[in-house]
């Protein structure tokens, strides 16, 4: 297990997190946040300071039972403090890496980990909206955080969904900061109240009617949407019917591959060059054309391989490559000497020859 404690010291390092070189943090607190959600602070075990822009993640290889488990967790924290970093983990039923967390990680203790990852970046602009459903809301927070610590005016109406009132995630610490910041309004929308009769509020799920009354001049936005894929389905679907131009809303979201469809239209004439792809630990193998993904063809194959963006942003489905070649158009979930080491990512790398993959 890649996990090793540390005794902190009180020795003062200079200097910068380099995404390309350094990979492995150390825990300094853990906190509660509701009965399923707890929140994990880190530092460079250099004291390094870790740059990051809001909206984006760091992405945990907490090395159990020798497999790759890469997880993506968002920065919760201020980008601001840059001495730490947290991410807020909801415990997920059956989750191996959630579960661990939640179970093990405490202060003194290290871990692998590689970022910061993303570009679910807030845009410059007068005025926000923040949509958030459940554990979706940690990069947001990190945005609302970001404003409160650049102590300028603002403008944003902050609406996060959950299931219950118990189950806010950053409840008391968005309540203080509605508290402080003038410009930020904030609404909380749990989907039934059975466990507090007495919510002021309204309950039920995010709907037009009440985006409208909330937001009347949504149109005029900039909507930073993160949350479950029904919500965002739901909340993208809103901001088109009430006017908000396409460029105007952002989302993010790592929600399981999505397994492409078979290549090219029927009209085609020219097929694509076939090649063996082998599993050397699963004992499988499978054909992969020129024009698919080694992933897309893998899941189709039943091959086990663990995997998030699919768009090669996360790095979640990191392998090594034993033999052949890829065309790999990765969006950073991969460093350099990663792949000087061997490693690709096969959510988007397309077969050059037949390949063998440490999987």
């Amino acid at each position: 297990m890649a996990i090793d404690l540390l005794k902190a010291d009180n020795t003062v390092h200079t200097g910068l997190w380099q995404a390309e070189t350094d990979d492995t943090l150390l825990c300094v607190d853990v906190h509660d946040e509701t009965h399923d959600v707890k929140s994990f602070t880190f530092i460079s075990p250099d004291r390094k300071h870790i740059v990051f822009d809001a909206g984006q993640y760091f992405m945990f290889e907490l090395g159990l039972d020798d497999e790759v488990d890469g997880r993506c967790y968002s920065i919760s924290s201020s980008p601001h403090r840059r001495n730490a970093i947290t991410i807020t983990v909801k415990r997920v039923p059956g989750g191996r890496v959630s579960n661990w967390l939640h179970d093990n990680l405490k202060p003194n203790m290290l871990v692998k980990a590689s970022g910061p990852l993303g570009r679910f970046a807030r845009p410059m602009a007068q005025k926000y909206v923040f949509l958030s459903g459940g554990s979706g809301v940690t990069p947001v927070m990190s945005m609302v955080r970001e404003l409160a610590d650049a102590a300028q005016p603002v403008d944003v109406v902050f609406i996060h969904a959950g299931r219950t009132p118990k189950d806010f995630i950053f409840r008391s610490d968005l309540a203080n900061l509605a508290d402080r910041m003038k410009g930020l309004r904030l609404l909380l929308l749990p989907e039934e109240v059975s466990n507090e009769r007495s919510w002021p509020g309204l309950y039920g799920r995010i709907s037009k009617e009440l985006v409208h009354l909330a937001v009347p001049d949504i149109a005029e936005r900039i909507i930073m949407c993160c949350g479950p894929a029904p919500f965002m389905r739901a909340a993208k679907t809103i901001a088109g019917e009430l006017g908000v131009p396409p460029q105007n809303y952002h989302e993010e979201s790592f929600d399981a591959a999505v397994i492409e469809e078979a290549p090219g239209p029927i009209a085609e004439f020219v097929q694509a060059q076939i090649f063996n792809v082998q599993f050397s630990k699963q004992s499988k193998s499978v054909e992969v054309s020129a024009d698919q993904t080694v992933l897309s063809c893998a899941k189709k194959a039943g091959v086990r391989i663990p995997s998030s963006c699919a768009s090669g942003i996360c790095g979640t489905c990191k392998s090594r490559l034993v033999s052949g070649s890829v065309d790999m158009k990765h969006d950073g979930g991969i460093r350099q000497r990663e792949i000087d080491a061997g490693f690709f990512l096969p959510c988007c790398s397309k077969p050059l020859s037949d390949l063998v993959i440490e999987r």
